[in-house]
């Protein structure tokens, strides 16, 4: 993790050096540049005017701190933008993640089962047709009928009663999650209106994204079951089902868990499109913003940012690769 980390850290340091000095300016410090004096003086004090290594280090010093800089998009610091924004956007992925991943498995394993029967040819349609839907067609598609049609869903986080109750005094933000903080603080009706907020992103994400873990699932069970211990497993009497979801299942779920660490690592880091069409304030349309708006601080801390979460989803996935076969663990 760490050798990665320092790479991706140089690798950003390398891009810092093609912008300007004022842009450079700002990503070494946590506050309004204006606020704090003249050009000159800031410059000679975070060192921009030193040899490169003596740059990197005052930099990455700066960022070990927490300081991700100053981002002029939204006129505060880079840091408190993501600290902010990141339990928007871990809303979203909390309640989409499992569904894709788990309703994912059960699909692709089934399919396998059944391979070339009915059920494996409507899940196929299903993975290739949501596979090619573009996520912002799809997401336009649901507004126009459940929302803008029907009037069931809502967009957005919240409602504007229960945005202004979650912002009123005495409402604790306990874990930043309307969902759970409505519980929290006995307001079951903010809880719900946070769920009706939830449906449709949540939707698209789930029609869209799922059809990749079916089709990982079911090519991988697939060449599971032509393995010789299957064979051997069946010849001792076991029951499809144990052969199945003992056997079969969990040698199987190896690439499953890789694309899966790394679909929740995505989803975790902002999802652009997504939070964009239903008026999500999370990390994905603040970066979008940023990169609109050509903040420098705003996309490059949002680099950093993604590549800690991903650097942790990888740790992750390699001790769920222990877990799930034994081989690994011993080896």
């Amino acid at each position: 993790m760490i050798p990665t980390l320092i790479g991706v850290s140089l690798l950003i340091f390398a891009v810092i050096q093609f912008f300007s000095p004022m842009q450079r300016l700002t990503l070494y410090i946590g506050q309004n540049p204006k606020q704090l004096g003249s050009f000159e003086t800031l410059m000679e004090k975070y060192g921009l005017n030193a040899p490169i290594y003596v740059q990197y280090v005052k930099w990455i010093t700066e960022v070990l701190k927490g300081n991700l800089g100053w981002s002029k998009s939204i006129d505060y610091p880079v840091t408190q933008a993501i600290i902010e924004r990141a339990p928007t956007t871990a809303e979203i992925t909390i309640f989409s993640a499992p569904i894709i991943i788990l309703l994912g498995i059960w699909l692709g394993v089934k399919s396998a089962v059944h391979r070339d029967k009915p059920f494996d040819h409507l899940t196929r349609v299903w993975s290739i047709i949501g596979w090619s839907l573009p996520t912002f067609w799809f997401g336009l598609i649901l507004i126009a009928i459940f929302h803008v049609g029907l009037g069931w869903f809502p967009t957005g986080r919240l409602g504007e009663l229960a945005n202004n109750a979650v912002y009123a005094e005495g409402f604790i933000r306990y874990t930043g999650l309307n969902t759970i903080d409505g519980l929290l603080n006995g307001q079951l009706w903010i809880t719900l209106d946070a769920l009706r907020h939830l449906v449709l992103p949540v939707v698209t994400l789930t029609v869209v994204i799922i059809a990749l873990i079916v089709r990982v699932m079911r090519s991988s069970m697939l060449e599971a079951l032509n393995k010789g211990y299957i064979v051997a497993a069946r010849s001792k009497g076991l029951t499809q089902n144990e052969v199945i979801n003992k056997h079969a299942r969990r040698n199987a779920l190896i690439p499953v868990v890789t694309v899966s660490g790394m679909l929740a690592a995505g989803m975790l880091t902002g999802l652009v499109i997504t939070e964009y069409i239903f008026n999500v304030p999370g990390i994905g349309m603040w970066a979008a913003n940023a990169a609109i708006a050509i903040d420098v601080p705003g996309v490059l801390g949002f680099a950093l940012f993604s590549a800690v979460v991903f650097v942790l989803a990888n740790l992750i996935v390699d001790i769920l690769y222990a877990y799930i076969d034994p081989r690994i663990r011993l080896g």
